[in-house]
């Protein structure tokens, strides 16, 4: 399930990017990048729901549940500071024209006059969309039923029933007479749920529900109390109608068309008593402290609090409302609904025309009033919430207060700084979620426009892209890879590199595919592959220094890091534009394993070569390395086949067959013999000294190692084939010439060990001249001369 939710991001990102320069599509409210991730995030959820769980803990789920409501946040924000707002006519502009524009279009023109106060507005529908929905609890067959049985009970019976009310109206439990009746307790079990389901509602802003239950709990006076939130709102005296104003149910509207309250500053002061009236409920006073909030009711209201998002929306709501409410007080000589008659016979507004009367003070007001907004915004960060709730410092409270408060390059700048901590546990079931949250918001704000911190960005992606190692997501790293920026090739490159050997070419060759599909240079990943392959496989291999290796006998199976330098040629071969770099590459790995004495891999690394790299003339001194070791390797397959040749005789041979298998091992013989000559003429591997230290030393002790045993070979096949052929024999003292030759310097190549002392070849001369005697005669130069 987790593995689909990275290939869905993931897709999600490659439709974005490709509409990245489209800052409508991207923030578009179904289709744009957070939406769809939100989204991702809820089926995902579903999806556990269904399954019961499955394998994934409630930590996880919670993390799922926290990182889809901060995408709807940055939904709800984003297009707002992203794009340029409608030009509205402020509160005054609207006054002068018409008095008597009702508060709800006062309200929104305020609101549109300050865009921190536009984002809290925002802010609070996130909240309430977010908001859990609360268990309905259920109807009744009318109004306080028990209670009503038990009171008429008493009537019939003449006898009232100790400790419950005699009255119904709904101030009977709170009336202070201290006789301490209650309702009867079916009743007052679904009088607490009621309020308490009210309160839930408010929470979500759901006005209307809680109305509609109102009504069917048989409780007409507090669906009023509740409408009694509604700004006055007439459509037909109102000069600047919204949207939302034009397409409302008509049946929401009384008969003159207007709907709300007429006389809302006398509901607020009403609600603001019960919220601090002690004698009423905690819920209760906490219902109307919601629906009345402002620094008086703070107190009730946040003591119905329990999570982190319901501190926030508390405070969110109690700023708004005040913020609106000295809004609208500030207009009280311009507005009838907020100054009556007075206002507008100008006994207290002349000059009310004039907009800018009182702005500075109006400007002084919002400065304090934001300041205070984000001090209050602040101390969320330590709130202490209910046990069980998920805690202020989650990562996703975090992120969601940084985002609220325009904050993102801090946040991304302090989840980068825990991360190079190491202060999360990488193995905990969250990290890969709420590190692939924070990828794909780097990405999204990038993709809108707004900056991010660069090294957090890397530090990011970095831990992200090993969250898509570790769960072997390899189709997705180039795509990610390549968000990294000037370190995009280094990054993908670091990935290929630690690609298993059991990974075989063509899937390889996919894998450096894939960097092209997502914008990045192939040439140049291929290339910093090969580099970090190589550099990778000699941080593991021993040096090739001090005595020199045997090569006679059976060779021990490659080392994975023989295997890994094996194969890091081919990152440089898939492409013809890495040739040279293949080519400098190859010759890198040949003397290794040359000086190493494991020629056989060193042949194997020549055969999978591409043709066209011993075509390569440019740089001059390494095509002639290649060629040479090219050349050495057919000289040392032409002495393997004469072996093979000289073993296929046999006692039994008829003359015929004889015949042709001599010819045969004649010219094998000296197709050897000629090249050898050749290769030890033609200063094999020799430098100039310009070439760097190191490479001299690699390729003076590949010439310690192969030139004596070419000649000691070729020495040794000669003298053996002098029965087959006795002309081998004066070809073999006649090699000696050669080797003595100081133009070739060979004897510089021979050194003081086994095998390779030049006294060893010595002797073996000796031999030979002592086998040209065999036929008689004491000349031990007759067999040059004839």
């Amino acid at each position: 399930m987790a593995e689909s939710l990275y290939a869905s991001c993931a897709q999600v990102l490659s439709v974005c990017q490709s509409i990245e320069d489209d800052l409508v599509a991207l923030l578009h409210p179904q289709t744009g990048f957070a939406p769809r991730l939100r989204q991702l995030c809820l089926d995902q959820l579903a999806e556990l729901d269904e399954d019961d769980m499955g394998e994934m803990s409630e930590a996880e789920a919670e993390a799922l549940r926290l990182e889809a409501d901060t995408w709807a946040l940055l939904q709800a924000l984003m297009p707002l500071r992203k794009t340029q707002p409608l030009k509205h006519p402020d509160p005054h502009t609207l006054l002068a024209a018409n008095p008597y524009t009702p508060p709800a279009t006062l309200a929104q023109s305020i609101m549109n006059s300050s865009p921190l106060l536009s984002e809290l507005v925002v802010v609070r529908e996130w909240l309430h969309e977010t908001a859990a929905v609360p268990t309905d609890p259920g109807v009744t067959t009318g109004y306080w039923p028990f209670t009503k049985h038990t009171i008429m009970q008493s009537l019939r019976t003449g006898g009232a029933v100790p400790g419950v009310v005699s009255e119904m109206d709904p101030d009977t439990i709170n009336r202070g007479s201290g006789d301490g009746k209650v309702l009867a307790p079916s009743d007052a079990d679904y009088e607490r749920v009621l309020v308490q389901t009210l309160f839930s509602l408010v929470r979500a802003g759901r006005l209307d529900d809680a109305v509609d239950l109102c009504r069917r709990a048989h409780q007409p006076w507090r669906a009023a109390s509740i409408n009694g939130a509604l700004l006055l709102r007439w459509r037909a005296i109102a000069d600047d109608l919204r949207d939302d104003e034009l397409t409302d149910d008509e049946s929401m509207y009384t008969e003159e068309g207007w709907r709300g309250n007429l006389r809302r500053k006398l509901w607020k002061t009403a609600c603001t008593r019960a919220a601090l009236n002690q004698s009423l409920s905690p819920t209760e006073r906490g219902l109307y402290a919601a629906l009345a909030p402002s620094p008086q009711t703070v107190g009730p209201l946040t003591a119905m609090c329990h999570s982190w998002t319901d501190h926030l929306w508390a405070l969110v709501c109690v700023h708004c409302e005040d913020r609106l409410s000295s809004g609208l007080a500030s207009l009280t000589g311009q507005s009838f609904w907020e100054g009556g008659v007075a206002a507008v016979d100008g006994k207290e507004g002349a000059g009310r025309g004039g907009p800018a009367e009182g702005s500075d003070d109006m400007d002084m007001d919002d400065d304090e009033w934001e300041g205070e907004v984000v001090d209050a915004l602040e101390s969320l960060a330590s709130i202490e919430v209910e046990e069980g709730q998920p805690p202020a410092d989650n990562p996703y409270h975090v992120s969601q207060l940084h985002i609220i408060l325009d904050r993102t390059d801090a946040l991304l700048d302090a989840f980068a700084n825990t991360l190079r901590q190491g202060a999360y546990d990488i193995m905990s079931p969250q990290y890969p979620i709420m590190t692939r949250f924070f990828a794909h918001l780097c990405l999204y704000l990038k993709m809108i426009d707004i900056p991010v911190p660069p090294l957090a960005t890397q530090v990011i992606f970095e831990a992200y892209l090993q969250v898509l190692e570790a769960a072997g997501q390899r189709d997705l790293i180039a795509m990610y890879a390549g968000a990294l920026g000037d370190n995009a090739i280094e990054r993908y490159a670091m990935f290929l590199t630690s690609l298993d050997l059991s990974i075989d070419e063509k899937e390889r060759r996919l894998a450096l595919t894939r960097a092209r599909d997502h914008g990045l240079d192939m040439h140049r990943v291929a290339i910093a592959t090969a580099e970090r392959t190589v550099e990778k496989a000699f941080s593991a291999l021993p040096p090739t220094k001090g005595p020199l290796p045997p090569i006679i006998g059976m060779q021990p199976p490659p080392s994975d890091a023989e295997m890994l330098l094996l194969r890091s040629i081919e990152w440089t071969t898939f492409l013809e534009s890495t040739y040279e770099t293949a080519l400098e590459q190859a010759n890198v790995i040949l003397r290794y394993f040359l000086g190493a004495g494991r020629a056989s891999f060193a042949k194997s690394l020549l055969d999978v070569l591409p043709p066209d790299l011993g075509r390569i003339r440019q740089p001059e001194d390494l095509a002639t390395e290649y060629l040479h070791y090219r050349q050495f390797f057919t000289v040392w397959e032409s002495l393997a086949r004469v072996v093979e040749c000289q073993a296929l005789e046999a006692p039994q041979m008829n003359q015929e067959t004889r015949t042709v298998w001599l010819e045969d091992y004649k010219l094998l013989l000296q197709q050897a013999r000629e090249q050898v000559v050749k290769l030890l003429t033609t200063e094999w591997l020799v430098v100039d000294t310009s070439a760097s230290e190191r490479r001299r030393r690699e390729l003076s002790r590949i010439r310690q190692i192969y030139v004596p045993e070419l000649i000691m070979r070729v020495h040794s096949l000669l003298v053996a084939s002098r029965i087959q052929v006795p002309e081998n024999l004066k070809h073999a003292l006649l090699l000696a010439n050669i080797v003595a030759d100081s133009r070739y310097k060979l004897t510089e190549d021979f050194v003081s060990e086994d095998g390779r002392r030049l006294g060893d070849y010595l002797c073996a001369v000796r031999q030979a001249a002592l086998a040209g005697l065999e036929g008689g005669g004491s000349d031990p130069f007759r067999i040059i001369t004839n």
